[in-house]
């Protein structure tokens, strides 16, 4: 459990305080050690998955941790840039960082229901292009005042909230049509039920007829032996 990609994994939640004393401790240079550790750390989630892949230590463990990872992350950033006074150039920023946290929790949601049914709800290429586009604005908004790079990741953030919305439609839009094909299979497995239903009542009308023949048969023989006894007796 503990390998190289796991590690890796984990050091992105480790980073994760770190990254929140930074509403705290407002100096120049513990803004910039934060957004040099917020970059390494998203860095290693490239790094985690590709060692996993070439090294074989795929686990049941990294792939429970590194989506939570991701969203951990990504949503202690946007706090740590919306808390803290002049982070955004613009207040319409908070925007995107909303889309951006929203999506994150419908996606969590999904995920854990489609997993007590056991279906997976795989990562698509779009969604991988959107987490690029949230580290990158993300790390730039982070170095802020430091040269115009903090402009340009809130530029880059309302593309990684537009990809997001995407994806996160794209993410529900499965999931409404695994529930609608469940609910579907249920009112044909109703049909089913209800058709059977005659056919079982006929059978039984059908059991109950040679009875009734077998009755009366029995009730007339008692009558042939009695006019049998009148002839005799004439």
């Amino acid at each position: 459990m503990y390998n190289l990609p796991n590690i890796l994994t984990i050091s992105r939640i480790v980073v994760i305080p770190v990254i929140f004393l930074s509403l705290y401790i407002t100096s120049f240079w513990w803004s910039m050690l934060i957004a040099v550790l917020f970059v390494a750390a998203a860095v290693t989630d490239y790094f985690d998955g590709y060692l996993a892949r070439s090294r074989n230590e795929t686990s049941a463990f990294g792939r429970l941790l590194d989506p939570i990872a991701d969203k951990l992350l990504v949503a202690s950033a946007l706090v740590v840039i919306l808390a803290k006074p002049g982070m955004v150039w613009s207040e319409l920023s908070y925007i995107p960082a909303f889309i951006i946290l929203c999506r994150e929790i419908l996606v969590s949601g999904l995920r854990e229901f489609l997993r007590e049914v056991n279906v997976g709800l795989p990562v698509t290429r779009l969604a991988k292009w959107k987490t690029g586009f949230q580290m990158t604005a993300l790390s730039l908004m982070l170095f802020h005042g430091l040269w115009i790079w903090a402009y340009i990741g809130e530029f880059l953030l309302w593309i990684a909230a537009a990809l997001t919305f995407i994806t996160g439609y794209q993410y529900f839009q499965k999931s409404l049509d695994y529930v609608k094909s469940l609910e579907k299979a249920k009112t044909v497995e109703a049909k089913i039920v209800v058709k059977k239903q005659p056919v079982k009542t006929e059978a039984k009308a059908e059991k109950k007829v040679p009875a009734k023949k077998a009755s009366t048969s029995k009730k007339k023989a008692p009558a042939k032996k009695t006019t049998k006894k009148v002839k005799s007796a004439k």
